[in-house]
């Protein structure tokens, strides 16, 4: 295709940018076959003509139909439309397997998917709406503005030092001393919990997790084969009692746990029982990693072990993945110098240095000081989501465990007789993402429990899907 006639149509009363315009139609084109594979594009400077725009408008247009894979680009020929028959979708039932409707991964992929049709009760993050997106372009802009080598180098082996002496300050307020040099920053709150495991397991190795716990890294650690032991959850946290006789029968390295809002309970560990915990840790030797991504969603108060410890046995992980942005990757890890030190060496085999725009888009935010604003506005809409979906979950006879002194997290029990995995498989029938008790247990036992997301439990539909069911 040679011509110079117009191929697409502009409009310059249209908000969208002129490159945005141009991309949008030639992609329609292809999508709709008025432009098959192979032929080829008019040159930049003839389509620049023809639809009276500058060549520069030109070649980002055609750049970025190459990078979204439209178009390919043949040196000294031109650009040429792209054979898209292998970019097929796949098919919405290869989507929803229900054959596997109680694997962790299904759960992982069907709540990862971007069909907003889907009601995701099951998932464990707040929903983009709520998340902080004008701070996030604010930040973009701040960023874009500075200087210096932050956008292009690799930065701080330990991760962007302004953004480290932040957390510093954040952990003060929780009352964990911890300077600088020990804080390492990571790929989220996962990269963290992956980097502490390659730290301090090796195969075969005894693992106490929290029962029920975080169902993804339990798959993790399984992956590691490492030997998984339970530590029985109740509403003020995991029970020292058994914790201690479990240490005693298994000699486990380290304890993986979440004191402020557990998942997937949503409860928080009480003063006494972090002490005991404390204790029996002190007494048998034992690392502690302490989960607390969803710490930021409690309103105060919190015990936190690392508080108590200040970092002599915990290990102490976060993130802000949950609070102000899923698609920034960026968490962190607290420990005592020489462990600090050493999770630095496992970091940098593994991957060398994390994100620098990432770790300094996050610094904007926080240090704009909008953050906590931000956050009591989430905690607010959470604690009406939460009263909204209790009374529901009652009203059809579901109970509610504990009192979640905040969070997104519900953990409610059938009624009796109910079965969580039939009701989860006949659920991802109707478009319903469900999260059944038996994926939050160690080895995947049965449970009558489910996990309920409250910010994405304010649809009508789920809760008359669950009437008819039950």
């Amino acid at each position: 295709m040679t011509t110079t006639s117009a191929l697409v149509a502009l409009d310059p009363t249209d908000s969208r940018p002129l490159v945005d315009q141009i991309v949008a139609g030639v992609s329609r084109l292809v999508d709709g076959r008025a432009l098959r594979a192979g032929m080829r594009l008019p040159s930049i400077r003839r389509f620049a003509e023809g639809h009276r725009v500058s060549t520069f408008t030109v070649v980002e247009s055609f750049d970025k139909l190459v990078a979204m894979g439209y178009l390919v680009s043949r040196r000294g020929s031109g650009f040429y439309v792209a054979d898209r028959s292998a970019a097929k979708p796949a098919p919405v039932d290869s989507l929803h397997r229900l054959d596997r409707a109680m694997d962790v991964l299904w759960l992982m992929r069907n709540a990862l998917q971007a069909d907003e049709g889907i009601i995701k009760a099951g998932s464990g993050w707040l929903p983009h709406s709520w998340l902080d997106e004008p701070g996030i372009k604010k930040g973009l802009r701040s960023l874009s503005r500075k200087s210096g080598s932050g956008l292009t180098s690799y930065g701080d082996p330990k991760g962007y030092p302004l953004l480290r002496q932040q957390i510093q300050v954040r952990l003060g307020e929780l009352g964990i001393a911890a300077d600088p040099g020990q804080i390492v920053l990571t790929h989220g709150a996962s990269h963290a919990l992956d980097l502490t495991a390659r730290y301090l397991l090796k195969p075969g190795d005894t693992v106490l997790v929290n029962d029920p716990g975080y169902f993804s890294f339990f798959g993790y650690l399984r992956a590691m084969s490492a030997t998984l032991v339970g530590v029985p959850q109740t509403a003020e946290g995991p029970d020292p009692a058994a914790l201690e006789e479990l240490v005693k029968q298994h000699r486990p390295k380290v304890f993986y746990t979440s004191g402020v809002l557990h998942n997937p309970t949503g409860t928080s560990v009480s003063p006494a029982v972090a002490h005991r915990i404390l204790q029996v840790a002190e007494k048998y030797d034992l690392t502690i990693v302490e989960d607390d991504v969803y710490g930021d969603f409690h309103p105060g108060g919190a015990t936190r072990l690392a508080t108590l410890d200040q970092l002599n046995r915990v290990i102490y992980v976060g993130g802000y993945s949950k609070t102000i942005s899923c698609a920034l990757r960026v968490g962190f890890i607290a420990a005592s110098p020489q462990a600090a030190e050493d999770l630095l060496d496992m970091k940098l085999l593994m991957g060398v240095t994390t994100s620098q725009i990432g770790e300094r888009l996050i610094h904007e935010i926080l240090a704009d000081g909008h953050y906590r604003k931000h956050m009591d506005q989430v905690r607010g809409k959470l604690q009406t989501a939460r009263a909204h979906t209790t009374e529901n979950l009652e009203k059809l006879g579901l109970t509610p465990y504990g009192e979640p002194q905040g969070g997104m997290f519900l953990w409610a029990k059938l009624p009796e007789g109910g079965n969580a995995e039939t009701l989860a498989s006949i659920a991802a029938k109707e478009g319903i993402t469900l999260a059944p008790g038996s994926l939050f247990r160690p080895h995947q036992e049965p449970s009558d429990w489910l996990r309920f997301n409250v910010a994405h439990s304010q649809e009508k539909a789920l809760y008359d899907f669950l009437g008819r069911q039950l």
